[in-house]
């Protein structure tokens, strides 16, 4: 099911990606293992590149109403700017494991914030701080 994986009832902090947010969005059949593993708000980064996708996503699939919901409940949590820092980073992240801008960034905000990354996505399966939950079928 996934790779490394701290208990995410610890004060740890937590970055949950686009992937993983939206296999817990859609109720489907991946929300039983991410429900016990999604942070509280106060555990939670979020990166602006994911309230980014997320908006779009839920815009374009659930409607505006929901966008707003699921934006606001982020605003709750931790906001990482893409900041200076940020981007220099995930341009490193992106030369060394071949990850597109978006993950790059996604990382980048992880491992700054010294968190850990809660995904779906495999092309985080096996680097360091991140914990993989594999799509079936």
């Amino acid at each position: 099911m996934a790779t490394s994986r701290a208990k995410p009832d610890t004060p740890a902090l937590w970055v949950v990606d686009t992937s993983a947010w939206i296999e817990w969005l859609v109720d489907g059949p991946l929300r039983s293992q991410l429900v016990p593993l999604m942070p509280q708000r106060e555990q939670c980064v979020v990166p602006t590149i994911v309230q980014l996708e997320l908006a779009k996503w839920l815009v374009r699939e659930r409607g505006e109403d929901d966008a707003d919901v699921v934006i606001a409940y982020t605003q709750k949590c931790q906001i990482w700017p893409l900041d200076t820092a940020t981007a220099l980073r995930a341009a490193e992240l992106h030369r060394e494991y071949k990850l597109a801008t978006a993950d790059a960034i996604v990382y980048a905000s992880t491992l700054l914030s010294g968190a850990q990354l809660l995904t779906c996505d495999a092309h985080f399966k096996g680097l360091p701080q991140v914990c993989w939950v594999e799509k079936t079928g």
